[in-house]
């Protein structure tokens, strides 16, 4: 879930009976499935602006389903039933009617939304003639376009006033929205923030799972326990880390504690899908989550002789761009020259691969996967304590800290000032860009230059 703006899917795959009955399930394209869905849930001979109405609210049930992956996140393989009980009409195989394949034709890329509200809304609807319901009626939009409504005003007629049609701006392959690999300590990006909202949200329902004071895409302690404990009310293993089945379990709860499936939604503003990270980083992108980006690949291509070596510049540039590619050939992925969710996840494994294998060195410790910040205690903390501390001696404009493996308001202070000093982000957080440059300075300053994790590797991984 939050899986950004609404989008339409290539394909759709159709269970033929109830969810849980021995039916089969068919995949077909979208728009064959809501000329199917339409002709077998209306009949060709209505007013168009009735016509019109009902392919809005079929478009959009459909869209719902998908979206908040209704039945997927549930652990079905497929995204809508066939069963009128649960979902609308779909008869595989059928004819289609002329005038109703025209008018899918023209309207499958919009939807209707709340206003405020990004998803497409659960669009309730019955037939109004043997079953009534708080939805649209579709005998009843008949009798509204033959008086003269519009089809806006045919469904404000039965949703209220407050309803937008909108408009989806793509139309691509559907995706499972879980990244692929589980979500740990010590990551970051869009996908710890979507656990974090999403977590935020049910401690609502469930005061039982504490409420996290920063939404901030870091997976670290808080999020962890966090995580154990919403595992803990709902049955999971308790293991602190967001795997497939944890991921879609938050997926579902989230969306039933909104009621996103249900005519009487909450809704999904926009400030829920906005994120920290750029989903894709690319030639011409430049900021601290390339220099983070950067730092991995370098580290990377230090072990893997195939990987193509970079510097760390926070400028996604011609050699980033190779470097990418060179990964992705070594990796077995699609040479883009681009790095998507696919080949972070790839990078990140072989990151935590080395980090593993290689011993800690006093003159080139890798990032050790841990965001340190305030509030933290650990032996990561004492170690960048003690590089501060000796950095402090040689620059008057950082202040030295007690080595003391905890992270409070005082080594806070020093590593704004660090930050400031070279040019970061001063947000008094460590993650890959400062610790990246903290432990390069130290190096530089006490074992002289080359020595960095990225420049002085201990071994060659030499792809086959």
């Amino acid at each position: 879930m939050l899986r950004g703006e609404p989008f339409i899917p290539e394909t759709i795959t159709v269970h033929l009976g109830a969810p849980d009955s021995d039916a089969a399930d068919v995949t077909v394209p979208y728009i064959a499935y809501l000329k199917n869905s339409a002709s077998s849930e209306i009949f060709p001979t209505w007013p168009e602006n009735a016509l019109r109405a009902n392919i809005y609210v079929i478009n959009t049930f459909a869209l719902n389903r998908i979206y908040t992956e209704w039945y997927r996140s549930r652990g079905y393989p497929f995204d809508i039933t066939n069963d009128t009980q649960f979902d609308q009409a779909f008869v595989y195989g059928r004819e289609i009617f002329g005038n109703i394949s025209g008018l899918c034709e023209e309207l499958f890329p919009r939807y209707i939304r709340r206003q405020g509200s990004i998803e497409p809304m659960f669009a309730a609807f019955c037939d109004g003639s043997r079953v009534s319901c708080d939805g649209l009626s579709q005998w009843g939009t008949v009798g509204l376009a033959n008086q003269g409504n519009t089809p806006y005003e045919i469904l404000q007629q039965y949703y209220g006033d407050n309803i937008d049609i909108a408009r989806a701006a793509e139309i691509r392959a559907a995706t499972p929205s879980y990244p692929g690999v589980p979500q740990e300590k010590g990551m970051i990006g869009n996908d710890v923030q979507t656990i974090q909202i999403q977590l935020n949200r049910i401690s609502g329902n469930f005061p039982a799972i504490p409420k996290l004071p920063d939404t901030d895409g870091i997976y670290d302690d808080r999020t962890a326990n966090a995580v154990r404990v919403f595992q803990a009310v709902f049955g999971l293993p308790e293991t602190g880390t967001v795997n497939e089945a944890t991921w879609y379990r938050l997926s579902y709860i989230y969306t039933s504690v909104k009621r996103l499936a249900e005519l009487d939604s909450e809704g999904l503003s926009y400030e829920e899908i906005q994120r920290n990270f750029p989903g894709e980083l690319r030639r011409g992108d430049f900021g601290v989550s390339v220099r983070s980006f950067q730092y991995y690949l370098a580290v990377v291509g230090a072990y893997y002789e195939s990987v193509y070596p970079i510097a760390i510049t926070g400028s996604f540039d011609e050699n980033t761009e190779r470097a990418v590619r060179s990964f992705q050939q070594t990796f077995g992925l699609p040479q883009t020259g681009i790095a998507d969710r696919r080949l972070w996840n790839d990078l990140y494994a072989a990151y935590k691969g080395i980090l593993r294998d290689v011993p800690p060195s006093d003159c080139a410790r890798l990032y050790p996967n841990e965001v340190l910040r305030e509030g933290v205690t650990s032996e990561n903390v004492r170690v960048i304590q003690q590089y501060l501390t000796y950095i402090s001696q040689f620059d008057s404009n950082i202040p030295p800290v007690s080595d003391t493996g905890y992270f409070g308001p005082v080594t806070r202070g020093a590593v704004q000032a660090f930050q400031r000093e070279y040019g970061l982000t001063a947000n008094g957080v460590i993650g890959p860009a400062t610790w990246d440059a903290i432990t390069g300075v130290y190096s530089e300053m006490k074992c002289g230059a080359g020595k960095r994790p990225y420049q002085a590797p201990g071994y060659i991984i030499r792809a086959t």
